[in-house]
């Protein structure tokens, strides 16, 4: 006797209440500035900043987000600022100020 995995239909499947909710992707990309120096700072804040890159103040450097960058960008947050860019912002960006390193 073979037993045969049993084929769900679309309609089947789909949920009882009629209540269906769009969810944005999370962004892929962040823009994060340091805006405060470095005195009085604990290490693990001192690694993390280095980690991201963010060795000047005013900088600012584009990172992917993932759960390790969100959690990074929590414990610095008094130091850095940060923020979701448009495509548009970050072309402006390039042009005028670009200096580009990928990977």
């Amino acid at each position: 006797m073979l037993l045969r995995k049993r084929q769900s239909s679309p309609t089947r499947d789909w949920p009882e209440s009629k209540e269906v909710f769009f969810v944005d992707a999370e962004p892929n990309i962040a823009f994060v500035i340091r805006i405060r120096g470095i005195r009085g700072v604990s290490p693990k804040v001192r690694k993390i900043l280095q980690v991201l890159r963010r060795y000047k103040v005013h900088n600012g450097v584009f990172v992917r987000m993932h759960a390790a960058t969100r959690s990074m960008l929590t414990i610095v947050e008094p130091f850095v600022a940060y923020g979701y860019p448009a495509v548009a912002v970050v072309r402006k960006l390039v042009y005028k100020r670009g200096f580009v390193r990928i990977n």
